[in-house]
Parts: structure tokens; sequence; C-alpha cells
């Protein structure tokens, strides 16, 4: 009998050796499982991740406009009027994606912002009486910004539809 419990001992303890060497690893269903998480994970967090960069570019973009206005009304205060102001000359760069075109408000055309649409606030022959500010973006997803001198502010995502007057269709206020 004793013979027979050490055969049935030692049996169990080398297939428990055994198991124990195959059992160091993981199923493949733990894997796919793992996977998937990882997956439906990345799908949330993704665009999460896009929407806060656009937001955070736009907010860069406003805060330019606001430092141009700023220089605007500094450069009015010395010269008594906007005429002579030039943008490029400021140093302030427009964040990734956007771009700033400032014109003469009393030469603003009502057609879209655009080269050509309007003369600088630095041509010898603009007005100096107003301004307006866009902010144009290159990602259709973001949007487009306008300031005015006459206290105008508004946004679009299509571009088409910012004009001197407004954002006109689909516009909001900022």
């Amino acid at each position: 009998m004793k013979k027979t419990s050490s055969i049935a001992s030692s049996l169990v303890a080398r297939t428990s050796a055994a198991r124990l060497k195959h059992a160091s690893g993981f199923t493949l269903i733990e894997l796919m499982v793992v996977v998937s998480i990882i997956a439906i994970i990345a799908a949330i967090a993704i665009p999460s991740y896009q929407a806060y960069v656009r937001r955070s570019v736009a907010a860069q973009a406003l805060q330019g406009m606001q430092q141009i206005a700023a220089l605007l009304e500094r450069h009015k205060a010395r010269n008594f009027g906007y005429q002579g102001f030039d943008l490029t000359a400021q140093g302030i760069a427009a964040p990734q994606t956007y771009n700033f075109d400032l014109k003469d408000g009393a030469d603003a055309t009502t057609a879209a912002k655009g080269a050509g649409n309007g003369k600088l606030l630095s041509a010898s022959d603009a007005s100096g009486r107003s301004w307006v500010l866009y902010s144009s973006t290159t990602d259709s997803q973001n949007y487009n910004f306008l300031m005015t001198s006459t206290g105008i502010r508004c946004k679009n995502k299509t571009a088409a539809n910012v004009i001197s007057t407004g954002c006109g269709t689909g516009g909001e206020p900022w």
C-alpha cells in the first residue's frame, strides 16, 4: 500500500510540475481581451486629444488677436489713428494652422477675407479710422475668427462666411 501511494504522489508531483511549466504564458483569449480593451480606449482617447489640440490652437489665435487689438489701440493713442500700423513689424506670430490678416475698416470689402480684398492699414492711402482683423485656419474642423474696431467678435467654421460685417450663417460670438 505504501508503494502505491508513493507512486501516486510521484505521479501527481510530475503532472503538477508539467502544468506549472505550461501555465506561465497567456491564452489567446486573454490576449485578445487586452487588445480589445486597448483599442476601445484608443478609439475614445485619440479624438478627445485631437479636439483638445484644436481648442488649444484656437485659444492661441484668439490671444494673438487680442494682443493685436491692444497694439492697435496703443498705436491709435500715439498717432491719432490706425493708419501706418504694420502687423508684420509687431512680431506676433500666428499659431500653427492659423494666419492673421489685418485690413483697413473703411476699405474692407464685404467679400470673404483673402489676398487682394481690402487695403492694409500700413498702406499710405488707408483711412486709418477703423480696422478688421481676420484669423483664418487651414484646419476645416476649427474656427475662423473675426474681430473689428467696432466691436464685432465672431467665429465660424466656414471661412467663406467670415466677412468684414460678421460671420454669417453658422457664426457664433466669442
